[in-house]
């Protein structure tokens, strides 16, 4: 069975135009830097284009090395904006309230960005809610940028329906505290919690039932019906085969691998139907699993700068000599063979 590459994700070439615009504000003609990376005008008034989330993080880190300034990410999600995101920004900027704007704009996030190891989500509590945002890591500069710039995005996006400057009771970041540390003080009314399990803000049910005095209920409903249809038609897949192939990038963790039994409970099926499905179709979970190791791990190796020890660690090796011996014995090289294999084509 041919199965496309995989990739580790993508985002609307929109969230570019808070970048672009945080250059100018510095006096920084951003024509350049963007062609470097094949966004001329007419890419960026594609309707629908994409960019790779690695070419991303590296036109952010190329950003942050032009301007010499670290939190250039929190600077760009000050200024960013719903449109950006697309028709689920569009959406959420016609929301009732703040509370179901953040609900709406989580909710439908692949019709903006993917990553293939994970999705942003919305989490009530007593209090509140937490707007949780997942991110590739180990964290490094290339890739903080891209939690900086989200977090204060939905803050300042947020802020912008209500017509009030909203803060989050609290803020957590998965990566040690940066040089721009202070910085983040901004987004909270406490102390920014680093090397927290998992980036998330946590807004409390004041600032969520905020009214949005541009909610027009039918428009609401109108938009709402197109991102579900638009939702739907992304998400659809083949066969059960791609169905498990996508469930496995968020599975993969530290040090382990999901087994079959696991992967069943996730599809709500007994063992023994999704062992008898995959027969049909010509395979077995095993032959998935190793596919999908190979093709992240491809991509890792060639698109990010992570040591393959890190690497081995995002796709559930018990160790990095297990992951080179797997790796060979999928593309006849080293993983080091292969990534000085993809520079000198690069």
């Amino acid at each position: 069975m041919t199965r496309p590459r995989m990739r580790l994700g993508d985002l609307s070439v929109g969230f570019i135009q808070s970048l672009s615009e945080t250059l100018q504000q510095r006096g920084i003609d951003p024509t350049s830097l963007l062609q470097r990376y094949g966004l001329d005008e007419t890419r960026l008034a594609e309707a629908g284009a994409r960019l790779s989330i690695p070419r991303y993080m590296h036109l952010g880190h190329a950003a942050i090395e032009l301007t010499g300034e670290p939190a250039l990410g929190l600077h760009m999600g000050r200024i960013s904006r719903l449109s950006q995101a697309g028709l689920a920004g569009v959406t959420a900027a016609q929301a009732p309230t703040v509370g179901e704007a953040a609900r709406t704009l989580l909710r439908f996030e692949p019709l903006y960005a993917a990553n293939y190891r994970g999705h942003s989500s919305f989490h009530e509590d007593s209090s509140g809610a937490w707007l949780r945002f997942y991110s590739i890591s180990p964290y490094n500069a290339y890739n903080r940028f891209v939690v900086d710039s989200l977090l204060s995005g939905w803050l300042s996006q947020l802020s912008s329906l209500a017509g009030v400057n909203l803060v989050a009771d609290r803020v957590e970041i998965e990566f040690d505290a940066p040089v721009y540390a202070d910085h983040y003080q901004a987004l909270s009314s406490s102390p920014i919690q680093f090397c927290a399990p998992t980036n998330q803000l946590h807004l409390n049910r004041t600032s969520l039932a905020l009214s949005n005095p541009a909610h027009c209920p039918s428009t609401w409903q109108h938009l709402l019906k197109l991102c579900e249809a638009e939702l739907e038609q992304r998400t659809r897949v083949r066969s059960l085969s791609e169905r498990i192939a996508h469930l496995l990038g968020p599975l993969l963790n530290g040090g382990r691998e999901p087994d079959l039994e696991e992967v069943a409970q996730h599809l709500q099926l007994p063992t023994w139907t999704l062992r008898r499905k995959l027969a049909e179709e010509g395979t077995q979970f095993r032959a998935i699993l190793n596919d999908t190791r190979r093709d992240l791990a491809m991509t890792y190796i060639r698109d990010t700068e992570l040591a393959f020890g890190e690497i081995a660690y995002l796709l559930g090796f018990a160790s990095a000599e297990a992951f080179q011996r797997a790796f060979k014995r999928w593309n006849s090289m080293t993983p080091g063979e292969f990534r000085r294999s993809q520079r000198r084509t690069g």
